[in-house]
Parts: structure tokens; C-alpha cells; sequence
């Protein structure tokens, strides 16, 4: 059984939901651990101080901010408890706004929010009026010693609550947003573009995509477990340089033969049908 991360309750107003929030995703990848060659191993990171020239035990550790080379201004756990919010257990809403205004960029880990028992009534009012007015509220809340700005949505007949990046925690790259102004783009050269995003174009389905890599892992170390040969797949050549133009006509005969020899939503519906029936 899923355990939440968090427990309290989400203000509305003069409205109080208690829910629990539970890890919404996570990546799930295979990990390569580090292994002596010598005596095959794993080696493992022990907290090893070079002043004491010794390893030191969990409770021998507090935490430190380092403000300059090697000089920590020291931070006690007690320390920290006293200047958490004492909303710890509240999550309140401040706002509410369109959720096309918000930049994907700002969404970091997801939750799915579950109502306690007793609350149904309330969350479903407020997961209504939501979906009813298109929005997406806004929220505060301190959640493992720390402060969050969130946004909780409707999805799939629930609330989901994304923690969200700070302003100052979104990174500014030089040079980018600055397009050559002097770059002029042909009619014919947008045309054939539109035309590729266009026949490209299709609804989104998660379950289409996959981390290749991670499979590809997944099958060698399975063939080496079984001591069985992996064999690596074709590399595709890459494409010569053409001109803009050529390539986008090229993409754009590629990617209609491509549609082509896929069959139509109509015709798989139809053999699955049928397959069902027989």
C-alpha cells in the first residue's frame, strides 16, 4: 500500500479538507553501482572525515551552510524546527488562476491529493468548481522542513498538486529568446514547415513513449545474466546536408508515406471489433 508524504488539511476559504498527498510520479530507472574490478564488490560511500582522518557516525553529523571556502555557519535540528511555519499541517489557497497563464517550466514533483475520511463532500465541491471555472489554484503550504508554493488542479476526477519552481530557481541562459532579427524566413519555407507540424500532428498518448535506453539496459543485462550475446541495434546513418528547403520537402513525403501505411483509427476499431466477436 502507497504511503503519503504529507498529512493535513486544505483551506478554502472558510472551508477546511483534510487529505493526504501521495507521490503522483516517479522515475524508474535501473541504477549501475560501482564495483571494485578486483574482487567484484560494490563500493560504498562511507562519511569519512579528512581532518579526524576517520569514518563518523549519522549522530556525529548536523548540517552547515558553507558561505565561504571551507567555512560553514553550523545549523542544529532544533534550529530549524523553530523557524518552520506553524502552517506545517495547512495547505492554503491564495489564488486561483487560468491554467494557460502558467508555464509548464514552473511544475516540478506531483502529488495526488486523497481526501480523509468524512471530507468527500468538500473535496468534490472544490475539484467542481474548478473544472467548472477552468482553474487552477494556488497554494502555500511546508512540507519537510520546507516552504512550497503549489498548484493544485483537477485531473482524471482528481486533485493533483504540483510543488512549483520559484522565479529565482529558473535558470537564465545568455543568448537564449534572441533570434537574429535579420533571419528572413521564406513564405514557401513556413508553408512547408506548417504543413510537416501539421501532418505530424496527433492526439498525445503517453503510453507511446518509453526510455529506450533503460530497455535497451534491461535486455543487456539480461543476455549477459543468461550468458547470452547482446546484439546491439543499427545505428541510422546520418542524413547529408541538404538545403532548408529540400529537407523540409523530403520530411514532409517521409512523414506522409510514413501516415499512409498506418491504418486508420476506423480500421483498427474495426479489426478489434471483430477479433472480439470471433
Amino acid at each position: 500500500m502507497a504511503h503519503s508524504v504529507w498529512k493535513g488539511s486544505l483551506s478554502f476559504g472558510l472551508l477546511t479538507i483534510p487529505i493526504r498527498l501521495f507521490t503522483a510520479a516517479r522515475s524508474e530507472r535501473m541504477n549501475l553501482h560501482q564495483i571494485h574490478q578486483e574482487c567484484k564488490t560494490r563500493l560504498r560511500q562511507p562519511l569519512f572525515c579528512p581532518t579526524c582522518k576517520r569514518n563518523v557516525e549519522r549522530s556525529e553529523v548536523i548540517r552547515g551552510y558553507e558561505h565561504d571556502d571551507s567555512q560553514y555557519v553550523l545549523v542544529e535540528d532544533e534550529e530549524l524546527k523553530k523557524i518552520t511555519p506553524r502552517s506545517g499541517r495547512t495547505m492554503e489557497i491564495v489564488a486561483f488562476v487560468k491554467e494557460e497563464q502558467i508555464d509548464p517550466i514552473y511544475f516540478d514533483s506531483s502529488y495526488f491529493a486523497l481526501p480523509e475520511k468524512d471530507s468527500e463532500k468538500a473535496y468534490a465541491l472544490l475539484l467542481k468548481a474548478l473544472q467548472d471555472k477552468k482553474r487552477v489554484a494556488i497554494a502555500t503550504m511546508t512540507m519537510h522542513q520546507r516552504g512550497y508554493t503549489v498548484f493544485i488542479r483537477p485531473r482524471d476526477h482528481g486533485l493533483t498538486v504540483h510543488t512549483m519552481f520559484f522565479e529565482n530557481e529558473i535558470r537564465q541562459v545568455e543568448g537564449y529568446g534572441k533570434i537574429d532579427k535579420n533571419i528572413q524566413l521564406k513564405p514557401q519555407e513556413i508553408k512547408l514547415a506548417e504543413q510537416l507540424v501539421e501532418t505530424l500532428s496527433e492526439d498525445f498518448e503517453p503510453s507511446k513513449y518509453h526510455d529506450t535506453f533503460q530497455q535497451n539496459l534491461k535486455a543487456l543485462i539480461e543476455s549477459k545474466h543468461k550468458g547470452r550475446t547482446f546484439v546491439e541495434e543499427p545505428k541510422p546513418g546520418r542524413a547529408p546536408v541538404i538545403d532548408m528547403m529540400e529537407a523540409l520537402k523530403r520530411s514532409l513525403r517521409q512523414s506522409g508515406a510514413a501516415n499512409k501505411a498506418k491504418p486508420s483509427r476506423t480500421g483498427r476499431d474495426h479489426e478489434g471489433r471483430r477479433r472480439l466477436a470471433s
